[in-house]
């Protein structure tokens, strides 16, 4: 839209992006309540420059509950539980939701077992699967996420797409230190990053993409119509896909491969994806603090070991998110271009166009 490419560069406060999306989920049909929490996880992960997974997804979102892929007006609801597990029917009500209800019941019960596992069926795409991680890093405990999505990857030995990128996440708490905490998805490259080389008319690394044939290529002109991406470190990243494919989907009751719905389509049906959530209790296996300080002294080393020639700092995973977190904060979010396109249809779709530019500050 031309009207959001006059406000690229401009900046947002978070919390006011937040009331935005709210407004928005809240006019669809969504409870203020369950709007809340889906605008947290968006708008914390564009607060980390992860603008892929942040409030870009408001449009297909909003398109799943208009067309009844995703119920608004349900609460996810727990089917069966133990004293170290949890198995949650999201009802296809908003996926944020069921997650957090997910990651808190495994927060909550690894206080007393120590370690707890929170399984999700019937749900859709959750979004960055390291705001969940991050929730037990609240509560001296180490956290983990994991999704299957819909089949766009390859294996090896096949010429097609056979899984979806599964993401996975942990979190884990420090003292002095920031969390460490690491968010990927399972497939060498994101998926973004292919199309832009597509749109740029430039060729790829041959170990981004297989052809039809299954051959790798560095020709983009063909996908995704034909060929498929390739999984991370090759048969190392398959069977990691793979797990995660078995926690969250076949584990929980959910759908697996083939059989999970695609919720970007403009036409989405229900994508019945899964999820899966544990928590590990720090205090379980010594004291908080001292594993914070033992976490401080594994962050130090690694910080000051010898640089390569012409590096001058090493992170630890998730330490670029924090500080970009922290700039989101004090200055506000500077929201790409795709992302202002997508805000901008939301704000037309729902009337809240004014209210959208009056939170949107020009540099």
């Amino acid at each position: 839209m031309e009207q959001a490419q006059q406000y690229v560069g401009s900046r947002v406060n978070p919390d006011d992006l937040k009331l935005f999306c709210m407004r928005a989920m809240e006019q669809a049909g969504l409870s203020r309540r369950h709007a809340e929490q889906t605008a947290e996880v968006l708008v914390t992960t564009d607060t980390w420059g992860t603008f892929t997974h942040g409030t870009r997804q408001l449009v297909p979102l909003l398109n799943n509950v208009k067309k009844g892929a995703l119920n608004a007006g349900v609460e996810p609801e727990i089917v069966s539980e133990g004293p170290g597990w949890t198995l949650i029917d999201g009802h296809y009500a908003m996926p944020m939701v069921s997650s957090q209800l997910a990651m808190r019941s495994a927060i909550d019960k690894a206080r007393s077992s120590g370690i707890a596992y929170s399984g999700v069926r019937h749900s859709s795409h959750y979004g960055a699967a390291g705001y969940y991680a991050l929730m037990a890093v609240e509560h001296n405990m180490i956290g983990l996420s994991f999704s299957n999505v819909d089949v766009c990857m390859t294996v090896p030995g096949a010429r097609a797409p056979v899984m979806g990128t599964n993401p996975l996440a942990y979190a884990v708490p420090a003292g002095e230190e920031r969390p460490v905490f690491m968010d990927i998805a399972t497939s060498v490259v994101a998926i973004s990053k292919v199309i832009a080389a597509k749109t740029a008319g430039k060729p790829i690394p041959d170990n981004w993409l297989v052809d039809e044939e299954g051959r790798p290529t560095t020709d983009t002109s063909a996908y995704p119509a034909r060929g498929a991406i390739q999984p991370m470190a090759g048969h190392k990243g398959y069977g990691i896909a793979l797990l995660i494919e078995i926690l969250s989907g076949v584990l929980t009751g959910a759908s697996f491969l083939s059989g999970i719905g695609r919720w970007l389509e403009e036409e989405p049906k229900p994508a019945d994806e899964g999820h899966a959530f544990i928590a590990m209790s720090v205090e379980s296996f010594m004291e908080a603090d001292q594993f914070k300080a033992r976490m401080d002294s594994m962050i130090r080393e690694i910080k000051n070991a010898p640089k390569a020639k012409g590096v001058d700092r090493i992170y630890l995973p998730g330490e670029m998110e924090w500080e970009r977190s922290e700039e989101a904060h004090r200055s506000g979010i500077e929201l790409p271009d795709f992302v202002l396109t997508n805000l901008f249809k939301v704000a037309e779709e729902n009337d809240l166009l004014e209210n959208l530019i009056s939170i949107l500050k020009k540099e």
